[in-house]
């Protein structure tokens, strides 16, 4: 699993010109799934997610976590995080989950971020959308769930 996790001051997604999710500050998340991941690895990278303690305090130290900056979460499925690109120009997704199982671990992400985030907005899966974000800093953390 993988999770690409800006820290924003304002996220949005759009589908067919109509906003389905929108933030301000807090975490846009890109979310990609395998076939290899399971709900306990789920659980894992949402806890690490949520513990970041990447927004500044007072002092100008990234010090503090989502919960202490009262932030929201924008959270996008994107298979593409598992493109392939070992062999020529145009990527393979053979890594990816499959689109079922995919959106099922999506969507059990969503329901488990919504019992600890206040706020939790979404897009749609396998939908063609438009994000759009102010990336704060800038600050990205890319999260591999076979790195943690």
């Amino acid at each position: 699993m993988k999770f690409v996790i800006q820290r924003v001051t304002e996220a949005k997604v759009e589908v067919e010109n109509k906003t389905i999710g929108e933030i301000g500050k807090g975490f846009m998340v890109l979310i990609g799934v395998s076939d290899e991941d399971t709900i306990e690895v789920a659980d894992k990278m949402i806890k690490k997610m949520i513990g970041l303690r990447i927004f500044e305090d007072e002092n100008g130290k990234t010090n503090l976590s989502l919960e202490s900056v009262k932030g929201s979460l924008l959270l996008i499925s994107q298979f593409t995080l598992y493109a392939d690109c070992k062999k020529g120009n145009r990527p393979s997704f053979i890594h990816a989950g499959k689109p079922d199982f995919a959106n099922e671990v999506y969507e059990y992400i969503i329901d488990r971020c919504k019992e600890i985030v206040p706020i939790v907005e979404k897009g749609e899966f396998g939908a063609d959308m438009k994000v759009s974000l102010v990336n704060d800093g800038p600050f990205t953390i890319v999260l591999n769930s076979e790195e943690i």
